[in-house]
């Protein structure tokens, strides 16, 4: 069921891309949709504008209006929607299967999808979290775990979870070639990923010698400014460094 627009009728809003680059293959694998006010506003701008009891249901009008763009735009990759554990979990899955209708309606494969949770809240019921996102794996979902290493999305969610992709938080990464111990943090992360079949993204990379060093570790997914902005309504143009 399409939600419905005219709830927000007073709230303008439309979106930004930002593409996920695989270095093994140099391709754009997907585009993270982040909201955006109509003149470019941030996210917490627009949020700032929707009442508390409406913010679930204003951000899954916000992921289908997002779905529309891409088509629009003709993304054919990946796409990475942000979801809070609470609008997973909303009436068992509800906004999750929704947000499947509303692709395959503008003719995109499920497979297209990859559920991005924010680490915005703590998991309440990691069982019955875990339950929703295995139904969506089942639809070729895919499942990442976004701003990993930093406020709740922890070892706890990794083990319980077990997600496609994991994206290592900024914080962890800004000037990581001068920094040992988050060195050693991020060489061990990536080593439980390598047993558990999990894939690391480098999310927020803003210069070469970050890129260099997390390269050399064996990353190959990479989002930042190194690579591109988000583009505002637009598909933005991506600048590979060598290697």
């Amino acid at each position: 069921m399409m939600t419905d627009d005219s709830l927000f009728s007073g709230i303008e809003f439309t979106h930004a891309f930002q593409p996920i680059v695989d270095m093994d293959t140099g391709q754009i694998v997907s585009y993270e949709v982040l909201l955006r006010g109509k003149c470019n506003e941030s996210p917490g701008a627009v949020f700032g504008k929707v009442t508390p009891a409406k913010l679930m249901l204003f951000d899954q009008l916000s992921r289908e209006k997002a779905l529309v763009m891409a088509r629009n735009l003709g993304i054919s990759c990946r796409i990475n929607l942000n979801f809070t554990p609470g609008a997973i979990l909303f009436e068992n899955g509800r906004y999750v299967h929704d947000t499947m209708q509303a692709a395959v309606r503008l003719g995109m494969h499920t497979s297209q999808l990859v559920i991005e949770i924010t680490e915005s809240e703590c998991i309440h019921d990691i069982k019955h979290l875990v339950a929703v996102l295995n139904d969506a794996r089942r639809e070729q979902f895919t499942i990442a775990i976004d701003d990993f290493g930093s406020g709740y999305a922890g070892l706890n969610m990794l083990a319980e979870i077990q997600p496609d992709i994991i994206k290592l938080d900024m914080s962890l990464l800004r000037d990581i070639e001068l920094h040992g111990p988050r060195q050693s943090i991020v060489r061990a992360i990536i080593q439980v990923c390598l047993e558990l079949g999990i894939d690391p993204l480098a999310e927020g990379v803003e210069s070469e010698a970050e890129f260099n060093f997390l390269r050399q570790t064996g990353i190959s997914l990479f989002q930042g400014y190194l690579f591109a902005k988000p583009g505002f309504e637009c598909l933005p143009e991506v600048s590979l460094p060598p290697g």
